[in-house]
């Protein structure tokens, strides 16, 4: 009998992933979404484009309806990797862009290398957007073990190219680690990104913990020409959806669901699931309109993607853990997505005191994990005296002024998904493949709890489609009717600052400015406060030698010493084509040493040949001894500069 009972026990434990050789700090895996709209999943009330995997893992997690970010890639990842505000790294105005030779400051640590100090693989996977100009702000001299993914901010989702922003440079952009992967050329991104997370987790050595920041290109637009990319069959899964724009972009939604759920099934598979942190957010608001659009929705709140609204900065924002002791409820804390660094350190136990006094994120594991109360009280969103641009929430209150797009960017947008064609199902959510890894997880524990409490009642249940309704209910952002509202209730945040409780009004139509002047005043004199350690913006202007012409059609770390004298290789160019390229330029020398030669005999009757006048044209004396040097010369200069061309 008590042999039977240690080989249950073992089955048990190995259903569990209990492991005496596995690591105690838990698995963090990050999961970031580029550009997706607060209304883009559907635990937000959308029913529009099911997200059956996010949705279980923010059910069965908690929901942080109150999670900010900035408002742009670049200023969100840095935020997120330091621990810092992008005003106190230089990096408040806009994003790197293609040619621009900056990115982190590099004597700031970033939460890859804290926690490999700490005994974890760091994997990065996907987007990385802080820096490439030299080897050294590239993901594996960052921190990182290692990188499969894109420097830039986003490329073509089959042939990975990108085209500069503002500029004409145009380049491949793909890597693995240091070295260009030209075998991804025509692999869809998510589908590539997805597969190589599978890969990771199921090779990775449990001895040690694992980081993996899994940064999606999904579902940012892709190029200029064709911006929204899905496959057809992905596609035609949401014909439901009128707006052909908006369909799209719920089939690259679809994929990036598929993969959270890919993700968390091999977490599961691997027996990492039971001691794993899975986080999955946005880096930003959708950017409905405009450049780059992508026609994803931040219903229903206010601005889009680079604005100071919080349709740009609350976005989504998830996180499961069976470490977390409160599962299964919506948080409304406040949260910045600087608080992650301190946060997950905390979660596995890392001291607190190796970290910089000067860090603007706060730790809220406490707060997720046991509902205490969030250490976090007010958020500086941003301040840009490029743009001339800021706002601040403290409490209930926040304060904001300017506007960057002449009011374009300042109104509401997207679409609320409540289409009466659209059809929300809960099951879906339940049967999931993140869903039921999960399920299969929490009836193993239900298991030991039985065996080892003697008791039925579990510390945790299974999800049920009434959990599934009351978090989708309790996720939901109403906002107040404001249709009487007063003209001095207006906001135009270019000509004053304006003031909203964004408590009692999401949704930023009622600016109580005038009716608040003491409020008003006392958060701009917290913001006068801020910029007083305003550090001035860090951004450098193009530098035409970042130009993927000149290195193969590669985006590349160009102004490393290696690269700046490496010689190109011409992949368009044939053995063939080199050939008769090579073959002709011999036969034009022998033609021309030939003639030289028969130019050289010293005859007065020949001093004004045809070939004088020749070697005249290209400034050549006519004396024996250098004719035929200066003119090889020449040629070879000639050649040389054609080859560039080419």
């Amino acid at each position: 009998m008590k042999k039977c009972l240690v080989v249950f026990g073992c089955l048990v434990a190995a259903s569990l992933g209990i492991d005496n050789k596995k690591s105690t700090r838990p698995n963090i895996v990050v999961i970031v979404a580029d550009d997706m709209g607060f209304n883009d999943v559907s635990f937000h009330g959308s029913n529009e484009i099911p997200t059956p995997n996010i949705d279980a893992l923010a059910y069965n997690g908690v929901i942080l309806n109150s999670h900010y970010t900035q408002a742009l890639c670049t200023p969100s990842r840095a935020s997120f990797l330091t621990g810092k505000y992008p005003i106190h790294l230089g990096m408040q105005h806009l994003v790197i862009l293609e040619p621009e030779p900056w990115g982190v400051p590099l004597n700031e640590t970033l939460l890859p290398e804290h926690l490999k100090r700490n005994g974890y693989i760091t994997r990065a996977i996907g987007k990385w957007h802080l820096g490439f100009f030299k080897k050294e702000y590239t993901p594996t001299f960052r921190g990182f073990d290692s990188h499969y993914g894109y420097w830039q901010g986003f490329h073509d989702y089959y042939d990975h190219t990108i085209h500069a922003t503002y500029t004409s440079e145009y380049g491949y952009d793909f890597r693995r680690n240091m070295t260009v992967d030209w075998d991804a050329k025509g692999k869809y991104s998510t589908t590539l990104f997805t597969e190589e997370a599978v890969k990771v987790i199921h090779e990775h050595n449990t001895e040690h913990p694992m980081f993996m920041y899994l940064a999606h290109l999904a579902p940012h637009a892709g190029n200029d020409w064709d911006p929204l990319q899905a496959p057809d069959e992905e596609i035609a899964k949401f014909a439901h959806i009128q707006d052909p724009e908006r369909r799209i972009y719920a089939a690259m939604v679809s994929l990036l669901d598929k993969s959270v759920g890919a993700v968390v099934t091999a977490l599961r598979e691997k027996r990492m699931l039971d001691n794993s942190i899975i986080i999955f957010m946005s880096d930003n608001g959708a950017a409905s309109n405009g450049i780059h659009a992508n026609h994803g929705s931040n219903f229903p709140f206010r601005g889009m993607k680079a604005s100071v609204w919080e349709g740009a900065m609350r976005n989504i924002a998830a996180v499961w853990s069976p470490l977390i002791k409160n599962p299964r409820r919506v948080s409304n804390d406040l949260m910045h997505i600087s608080d992650w660094l301190p946060t997950l350190l905390s979660a596995a136990g890392i001291d607190q005191n190796q970290l910089s006094p000067s860090l603007d994120g706060k730790d809220q594991w406490k707060s997720i994990s046991e509902s205490a109360e969030s250490p976090r009280t007010e958020i500086l969103h941003n301040i840009d005296d490029i743009f001339d641009i800021g706002a601040l929430r403290q409490g209930d209150w926040k304060y904001l002024y300017g506007s960057i797009s002449k009011g374009m960017k300042d109104l509401w947008y997207g679409s609320s998904g409540q289409d009466s064609s659209y059809i929300y199902d809960p099951k879906s959510v339940i049967n999931s493949p993140a869903g039921t890894a999960i399920s299969g997880l929490v009836t193993y524990q239900q298991i030991k709890e039985k065996n080892e409490l003697k008791t039925n009642n579990f510390s945790i249940n299974i999800l049920n489609i009434t959990d599934v309704m009351r978090l989708r209910n309790d996720a939901a952002i109403k906002c107040p009717e404001s249709e009487n509202q007063l003209k001095s209730n207006d906001c135009n945040p270019i000509k004053a600052p304006c003031l909203f409780n964004i408590q009692e009004d999401p949704c930023e139509k009622v600016n109580l400015a005038s009716q608040k002047p003491s409020v008003l005043a006392r958060l701009e004199e917290k913001f006068r406060r801020y910029k007083s350690s305003v550090r001035a913006p860090i951004n450098v202007p193009r530098d035409p030698n970042a130009d993927p012409a000149k290195y193969n059609g590669v985006w590349t770390n160009w102004q490393d010493a290696e690269v700046m004298t490496q010689k190109i290789r011409f992949r368009t160019l044939s053995q063939l084509t080199v050939g008769l390229i090579s073959g002709g330029c011999v036969g034009i020398l022998i033609i021309i040493t030939i003639l030289l030669t028969l130019t050289c005999k010293k005859s007065p009757k020949r001093s004004s040949s045809p070939i004088y006048e020749q070697a005249k044209q290209f400034s050549i004396e006519p004396k024996e001894d250098n004719v035929f040097e200066e003119r090889e010369k020449q040629m070879r200069t000639c050649l040389k500069d054609e080859f560039r061309e080419v």
